[in-house]
Formats: C-alpha cells, structure tokens, sequence
C-alpha cells in the first residue's frame, strides 16, 4: 500500500506489520524446536508412560470376547449336532450337502477355540516382554551402584577378602 492510503484509512505503517508477523513466526518455529527437543529426551519407557497415561482405560474386554467366542462355538457345536441328526435322517442323495454344512460348523467351533487360545498366548507374550522391559529399565536405574534386593550388606568385598586372606593363613 502508499503511505496516502495508511494515512487516509488510519492504518499503522506496513513495515511494523510485516515485523510482527516475522518475529510470531519465529516464536512458533522456537516453540516446535523445543517441543521436539523435550520430546527426543525423553527416554523410550518415558513416552510409553506418557502413552498410556493418555489413552483411557479399557475394562472388561478380555471377559466380553472371551463369553462371546465361548457362545459362538457352543452354537456351532449345536448347530453340527442338530445337521448331523438331520442327515441322519434325510435320504442319501441329499445327506451329503447337509453333512459338509455340518463338517463347517464344527470348523467354526474348532476356529472359535483356537482364536480364544491364540488370544490367551498373545497376552501372556506381552506380558512377558513388558516385564522384560522393566526390568531392563531398573537394570539400566540401578547402574549408578544401587542393588535392589532383600537382603542387607554387612561387608563389602575388601574386607571378605581380608578376613578369608586371615584365615588361610592360621
């Protein structure tokens, strides 16, 4: 714009303008450095923490899908008995059609099954490896010569050498 239209509309000079829109900007790029900064010293278990302190907490599911696969196969095992006693009982030409949608139903019983199975390993798995990660992670705590333990310290090792070097010698 001219300075005759800043003047005749009362608006301040185009330079400050511009000046302040530079130096917000530089404020937000200084704001997302250290953001980002904070969050790369932040260590591996810090983040998960601050992960699973977000997100909401879930209850109840591992007994809702495990009633719900239980009913499923019982269904199907129902379903299988129910079309095995129906071929039973049908002429021979059309038992066979009946006995294969009754082969797939105990499939799916069978499947219902292995799924509940397959789901118990995987938590055991997971809680497998997270209580390796913690303890890796009070491992990687206790390196500055802290042990964790029971137990309590009546000796260090120079003075256990001392005395087994004492008695060796009498």
């Amino acid at each position: 714009m001219t300075r005759k239209l800043e003047e005749l509309l009362n608006l301040p000079d185009s330079k400050d303008l511009v000046e302040e829109e530079v130096q917000k900007k530089e404020k937000e790029i200084k704001a997302k450095k250290k953001a980002k900064q904070k969050s790369r010293d932040l260590t591996p278990m810090q983040e998960l923490d601050k992960i699973s302190a977000a997100l909401p907490r879930v209850t109840g599911l591992d007994q809702k899908g495990d009633d719900e696969i239980d009913d499923i196969a019982q269904r199907a095992l129902q379903s299988y008995e129910d079309l095995m006693d129906l071929g039973m009982n049908v002429e021979a030409r059309y038992s066979g059609r009946i006995f294969e949608v009754a082969g797939s139903m105990l499939k799916t019983s069978l499947d219902a099954k292995v799924a509940k199975l397959d789901k118990k390993l995987k938590m055991v798995d997971l809680q497998l490896k997270k209580e390796k990660l913690d303890n890796e992670s009070r491992s990687k705590d206790s390196s500055n010569g802290i042990v964790n333990g029971n137990g309590v310290v009546i000796t260090d090792r120079n003075s256990l050498l001392a005395s087994i070097k004492g008695s060796t010698d009498k």
